[in-house]
């Protein structure tokens, strides 16, 4: 069976990195955001070509579809291999943080292409991206939805939030 205490710290552990790395585009790109709606001050950028806004804007869309697909196709590989619970949690908390990674290069490439090309479409797929974020956070009831558990296994896993 499964070792709770160990469950627990590596949910807090995922929970602290997740955290982390919404905070850090997050923060970004609010000051980004501000500065491009009311700027104090005005800061030279360099002229950048054109077709690097569309680019930059495909990226950022590309890399929004591949985290979510991904993500799925993982999940889908730990549910259909038999590993104990301790095992599916590990590679669930990897691959969350890996999609997490992703989400905070989007988070920085649409604060990066709204600084320098004021288009709101950096905007727009950051707004998509905050929704991604905050559906996708880890939770006891994602994650036994996600791996269809039940009984007692589930019961672990809505344990790990619990106080000891």
């Amino acid at each position: 069976m499964a070792d709770i205490p160990t469950l627990k710290q590596q949910y807090r552990q995922l929970d602290l990195s997740v955290l982390v790395l919404i905070i850090l585009p997050l923060s970004v790109f609010g000051l980004v955001y501000l500065y491009s709606t009311n700027p104090v001050r005005t800061i030279q950028t360099p002229q950048l070509p054109a077709y690097l806004d569309f680019l930059l804007l495909s990226v950022v869309l590309a890399l929004l579809m591949f985290q979510q697909i991904d993500f799925r196709r993982k999940m889908k590989d730990i549910n259909e291999r038999s590993l104990d619970l301790e095992r599916k949690f590990e590679t669930y908390a990897r691959a969350t943080v890996f999609r997490y990674w992703l989400l905070l290069v989007i988070g920085f490439l649409c604060a990066a292409g709204l600084f320098f090309y004021q288009n709101i479409g950096f905007t727009i797929v950051y707004a998509f991206t905050l929704i991604v974020v905050s559906i996708a956070k880890p939770s006891p009831t994602r994650i036994t939805r996600i791996f269809r558990l039940s009984g007692k296994e589930k019961e672990v896993i809505l344990d790990i939030t619990r106080p000891s």
